[in-house]
Parts: C-alpha cells; sequence; structure tokens
C-alpha cells in the first residue's frame, strides 16, 4: 500500500509518498488550487492503484484538498496534530519544512491503523458553523457590556444593573432611561455601547432559533433532553463535540450571557 503524506497550507500544498515501510517513493508540490489538486491526483494514480492520502488534522487550510480527494473518490484519513510531534522526533531529518513534515503525516498514518477516515461535509459543518458564530457574538457582546458596567459606574456609582441581565429588554430599557438627558462623552460612549449590545442580542436570539431548527432536523431526539436545546441552563458551557462529516451529538447551549468580569468592584 502507498500513503501519501500532505503538508498543507495556505497557497500550496506539499505530498509525500511512502511505501508500507515508510520509504520515501515519491514528493510532489502543487498550488492550493482545485486544478492543481486534480493533477496530483492523476499523478498519484501512476504510482500505484492501492493508495491512502493522510493529512493533518488542519482544515481551515486543507478544507477544499480534501474536498476534491473525496470527490475523486479518493481515500483520506486525518492524522491528530499530537500525533505529529512523536512522529518528527524519531525522523532522521532534522528540523521543520514541507517534505519533512509531508513525510511525517505518511508515517504517522502507517503506524496508527485506525485514524478517522474523511467525508464529505454534511449538515454537521452548517450547525458547527452556526455555532462558533454565535459564540464570537456572545463574545463580542461579553466585552461591551464590561465597557458599558463601567462608563454607568462613572454615571452614577449607586446604581448598577442585575448580573447578566443584558440580554433581557427590561435591562436595556431601564439603562435608556437613566442615560436619557445626560450629556457628556461617556454617556454618548454608554449609549452606543447599549445599541451595540441590543443588536447583538437579537443576532444571538436569531442564530439559536436558527440552530434549534437543523438539529430539530437532524436529530430531534436530542431536544428531549434537559439542557439542549433553546433554552438550556444559562450557566451552561458545553460545546457540540462536532467534526466535519458527523453528526451533531449535542447542540450549543443557548445562555444569554457569560459571567462579566467584575475585577476590580468593591
Amino acid at each position: 500500500m502507498l500513503v501519501l503524506g500532505i503538508d498543507a497550507h495556505k497557497r500550496s500544498h506539499t505530498i509525500v509518498a511512502v511505501d508500507e515501510r515508510g520509504r520515501r517513493q515519491a514528493q510532489r508540490t502543487i498550488n492550493a488550487t482545485t486544478a492543481d489538486h486534480l493533477e496530483v491526483i492523476a499523478w498519484a494514480e501512476g504510482l500505484g492503484e492501492d493508495r491512502l492520502w493522510a493529512i493533518e488534522d488542519c482544515r481551515h487550510l486543507s478544507r477544499r484538498f480534501e474536498r476534491d480527494l473525496l470527490g475523486a473518490g479518493e481515500r483520506l484519513v486525518g492524522v491528530p496534530t499530537k500525533m505529529m510531534a512523536a512522529t518528527r522526533k524519531t525522523s532522521r531529518a532534522y528540523g521543520k519544512s514541507d517534505p519533512i513534515d509531508a513525510l511525517a503525516v505518511a508515517r504517522a498514518a502507517l503506524q496508527e491503523p485506525d485514524l478517522p477516515v474523511a467525508q464529505l461535509d454534511g449538515p454537521a459543518r452548517d450547525i458547527r458553523l452556526l455555532v462558533d458564530h454565535r459564540e464570537d457574538l456572545v463574545a463580542e457582546r461579553t466585552r461591551i457590556v464590561n465597557r458599558l458596567r463601567w462608563h454607568l459606574h462613572e454615571l452614577d456609582p449607586t446604581w448598577e444593573p442585575p448580573v447578566r441581565s443584558f440580554d433581557r429588554p427590561k435591562t436595556i430599557t431601564a439603562t435608556a432611561g437613566r442615560l436619557e438627558g445626560r450629556n457628556g462623552t461617556v454617556a454618548r460612549l454608554a449609549r452606543s455601547l447599549l445599541e451595540r449590545c441590543e443588536t447583538l442580542t437579537a443576532e444571538v436570539k436569531a442564530l439559536e432559533a436558527e440552530i434549534a431548527e437543523k438539529i430539530a432536523e437532524q436529530a430531534p431526539s436530542l431536544l428531549e433532553i434537559p439542557g439542549c436545546g433553546p433554552s438550556p441552563p444559562r450557566r451552561s458551557s458545553a460545546r457540540p463535540p462536532m467534526s466535519a462529516g458527523s453528526s451533531p451529538k449535542m447542540p450549543t447551549p443557548v445562555s444569554a450571557e457569560p459571567p462579566q468580569s467584575r475585577s476590580g468592584r468593591r
């Protein structure tokens, strides 16, 4: 069997082919384009019929190459990054370069026969992307709320909105009322942050509804589990352990607002 190890980069990929004993047989560097991907597949066909492609798990760099390989009917496995360190240590070639890394990927695939087999992306990736985007928005809102609280404290040290409440219309309305009629830079910035917070909350809730809808389509039984679905416990921080092509195992919690930083409060 021939194993082709791939060292993937943003603009180029290096492929090293090894035999069943890990001996280098051929090497090729290509551009990260579909045309070059198809060309290197044809090149690999000339090396042998029984072949396996192996790539280090870095989908942000290799997703197009993976899709082209799988679309052409090639077999592909993902090599976990943690396996690469041990493989590089046992290599006779020291240092780090594209051919050395591609060779290490191929030899790691030979040593571990039960590596995860890659498959084309399915609905699970859509859920994963929505979950990641929602978490980014929640993190952005948390930073905004922290700055907003300091501005509110400067304007009126005697009043403080309830913790974890800036996802609620009641808190937004109460804060807007206290800022009404106030002049100065601090008040203006606070109003701007409050508006941004309200906008982010609307976006987060829309994403939560979309995520719940997609989970209901793919794995409706998950919504019956306590803590899963549109309204799990607010303090939950679990994330759905998904990878490209797999089925969603657990939906993201939709706690509205992570704990706020309380540094400096007395």
